[in-house]
């Protein structure tokens, strides 16, 4: 059987353009956030100003009311990766036993190194665990634009829940059992997109921006192996397809946070303009130490965690990766 009512946790925009599509889908959908100016325009004006402009919500209720979205059949976590373990815990709170949760933010909690299905398990104790990544650009799903997707849990018949609950021929989830495959392809991918927004912002040509995004995911394949996931699910939608759309459009967040910065603002100066999480700043270092952690070469991820904690320029990064030693393409 299919999920009847979906609880959305977070009103951002990746959060609103899910339960917009779950809508679409035929579920019943509460949004939460903690946000309550945002929760209110949501409910009065049928809009997320803040987040997602100019894009109809009516259908949804939104609540600041965590019990609330517990009642639901199963739970959308949509809340940034730095931020997920507070959400959960507060779930956990009236959570029902056995509650099945897909985890739709991509990226390590910095502090533990862990993956957000680790965060889970542990905040959620007896949860059933989903992972939703792939190339999708918020504004594109919550416009119903084609979107495809992986949708990755270990019990196949869990998957297929999810699959009838949120899948629509203009949002074609794809079934993997690979759940640790579908996280290390989201999350390093928006490391990746800041050092092609830093080659764009540059203007170091559209040859060194293809250079970037193979050799990318030479380090994105390496690591996601490294932690137990498979190669073969990286080269798909949760890895090569994820990562060719970050790093192609400054509508990503990363991409475009790396491209100010090579034009010279400071990260101080980007973040301090934005009320979204770049996702890829707090990330950068803890993927740099899990490399280092697991023996993984990842030269330009490493860069970038450089760059962002400003211990060296822009020009520094890009010399020391021009100047390392030639070697086979591997």
């Amino acid at each position: 059987m299919s999920f009847e009512t979906i609880g959305v946790i977070g009103v951002g925009a990746w959060g609103t353009a899910l339960a917009i599509n779950a809508k679409l889908a035929g579920r019943k959908v509460v949004l939460w956030g903690f946000e309550s100016e945002v929760v209110d325009a949501i409910n009065n004006t049928q809009t997320n100003p803040k987040y997602l402009p100019d894009v109809d919500v009516s259908g949804i209720r939104a609540t600041t009311d965590m019990a609330e979205i517990s009642n639901c059949d199963a739970i959308m976590a949509v809340t940034p990766a730095q931020f997920m373990r507070g959400s959960l815990e507060e779930l956990s709170k009236t959570a029902k036993d056995g509650v099945s949760v897909m985890l739709c933010s991509k990226g390590f909690e910095t502090k533990s190194l862990k993956m957000m299905t680790d965060v889970l398990e542990e905040s959620i104790p007896g949860s059933t665990a989903s992972v939703l990544s792939g190339p999708s650009f918020a504004k594109d799903v919550a416009l119903g634009l084609p979107t495809a997707v992986t949708l990755a849990s270990a019990e196949q018949e869990e998957g297929e829940r999810w699959m009838s609950a949120i899948g629509r021929p203009e949002f074609r989830p794809y079934l993997s059992t690979d759940l640790m495959g579908a996280e290390a392809g989201g999350a390093v991918k928006n490391v990746l997109a800041i050092a092609c927004g830093i080659v764009e912002g540059k203007g170091l040509g559209k040859s060194a921006h293809a250079a970037l995004i193979s050799r990318g995911f030479a380090e994105l394949t390496r690591l996601g192996v490294a932690m137990g996931g498979n190669a073969e699910t990286l080269k798909g939608l949760c890895g090569l397809g994820d990562l060719v759309l970050t790093c192609s459009s400054t509508q990503s967040r990363n991409m475009s946070f790396g491209y100010a910065l090579g034009q010279g603002q400071t990260v101080a100066e980007v973040l301090g303009s934005r009320t979204a999480v770049t996702e890829g700043v707090a990330t950068a270092p803890a993927i740099a130490q899990l490399a280092k952690n697991l023996n993984v070469e990842m030269p330009i991820c490493e860069t970038v965690a450089e760059i962002v904690a400003e211990r060296i320029t822009l020009s520094q990064g890009i010399e020391a990766l021009l100047k390392r030693p030639f070697k086979a393409e591997v």
